[in-house]
């Protein structure tokens, strides 16, 4: 990290290490003393110190990790963050008119089995008043879904041997993407929930023209339980053409549509639907099939914004004014960056060495806050998550499955309170102190 000053790079590190410590906390809880407490304002109110700089060296170690990989799913998304009913300058109306707060659109990368490999980009703003007219003054906000594409396609050029993959709701179902990647060579590939149902340049609807085709065949999988759905399993059918879409400038972009679609759900479930939109070539059940699991994937930064929202409590900050929110925000960022990535590693690599995510005092002070005998051996990482997630809340049954995000993040803060009560005592005890 490189903000200017040795000092400042050392008060952010500090910052983080703080902020992981106790993510629920406030900024004073957090740092525990009022030295410290004094210092991390300072440094959220350094006009000096660039946000981007801060998230830029997370960003580069994210890099190095996606170098590993094959391909990469690099995920973009809006999340409003509300600060309503708190004086600080900068901030604008929200969805509501009357609310105040801002936006934050970060880029979210993670494998095709969903590890969570950092935050790539970041757009940060906050909205102007209406006008009488109705009409909103200042930059169009669709600009940042094309402009994190043109960041990923920099970015693909440092990643020769790694694929990335564009990944989007239905927000950045614009053309002026897709026109804007062609010019570009398409260097990341893009795949996008389809949100417009164009007209063809045959006069026939785009959705209806794909489920004109015949079926390519059915797909299986289980979808998750989220608030208020149970965990279930889906079974869709699914189509999909390559064809021609106008680009409104009398041109037209090539681009594969998929339709997947639950035929038969059970009673009082909804039918699960997705259309699709894709650059790659789609001719197979197999290369469909593909393309839904990575879209799948973009649950990850739902996730991503529910441990930043509700584990960080962002949205308590109390800094003052927007520039020092953003210095905050992207250091929350790393923050449930690696919760997140703490929850998956421990699922989908449960039989990884945990000293590769835990000091070993971390993962000792898990199981002796749980009463358990310390191993002859270093534990394996999904051992360590789930006596994390113990002290969190999860009741770790056997039909519990896996711990989630909310009762990791809650045990972590007994573990690195405890382990730093750990190292705290050992220094003493160098000393020569009896405590």
């Amino acid at each position: 990290m490189d903000l200017g000053d040795e000092r400042r790079n050392k008060r952010a590190i500090r910052l983080v290490e703080r902020l992981s410590a106790q993510p629920m906390a406030s900024v004073p809880q957090a740092c525990g003393d009022w030295a410290d407490t004094m210092a991390a304002y300072r440094f959220f109110g350094n006009e000096e110190v660039d946000w981007r700089a801060i998230l830029g060296a997370h960003t580069d170690c994210a890099k190095t990790r996606m170098a590993g990989h094959e391909v990469v799913l690099c995920i973009q998304d809006t999340t409003e963050l509300d600060f309503n009913g708190q004086e600080a300058s900068g901030l604008g109306p929200l969805s509501y008119e009357a609310q105040r707060g801002m936006y934050a659109h970060p880029t979210y990368a993670v494998s095709t089995s969903r590890e969570p490999l950092g935050v790539l980009d970041a757009w940060m703003w906050a909205r102007e008043p209406k006008n009488k007219d109705g009409s909103r003054p200042g930059i169009k906000e669709s600009v940042r879904w094309v402009e994190g594409y043109e960041r990923l396609a920099e970015m693909a050029a440092e990643l020769s041997g790694t694929r990335l993959v564009y990944l989007a709701d239905r927000e950045a179902d614009i053309m002026e993407l897709m026109r804007r990647a062609c010019a570009l060579g398409t260097p990341v590939d893009w795949l996008l929930r389809s949100q417009h149902n164009r007209t063809m340049s045959s006069g026939d609807k785009l959705w209806i023209s794909v489920l004109q085709s015949e079926p390519l065949g059915e797909i299986r999988f289980v979808m998750a339980s989220r608030k208020g759905q149970r965990a279930r399993e889906v079974v869709q059918q699914v189509w999909a053409q390559m064809l021609e879409l106008p680009d409104g400038k009398g041109h037209f972009v090539q681009a594969s549509c998929i339709v997947a679609k639950e035929m038969q759900p059970a009673a009082g479930d909804k039918p699960v639907e997705w259309r699709l939109l894709t650059n790659l070539p789609v001719q197979s059940l197999e290369q469909a099939a593909r393309m839904i699991d990575w879209y799948r994937a973009r649950w990850e930064i739902e996730m991503f914004f529910h441990v930043l929202k509700n584990g960080c409590r962002i949205e308590a900050l109390q800094l003052g004014s927007i520039e020092k929110i953003e210095r905050a925000l992207v250091l929350y960022m790393v923050v449930a960056w690696r919760i997140a990535r703490l929850m998956r590693l421990g699922r989908s690599c449960p039989d990884l060495d945990a000293q590769l995510m835990f000091e070993p005092d971390e993962w000792k002070a898990a199981y002796i806050l749980n009463k358990q005998k310390l191993p002859s051996k270093p534990p394996t990482l999904n051992e360590v998550v789930r006596l994390v997630a113990r002290l969190g809340g999860f009741l770790a049954r056997t039909g519990d499955g896996e711990p989630g995000v909310k009762t990791i993040w809650l045990g972590m803060q007994r573990i690195l309170d405890f382990a730093a009560g750990i190292r705290f005592s050992r220094e003493l005890q160098a000393q020569g102190t009896c405590v």
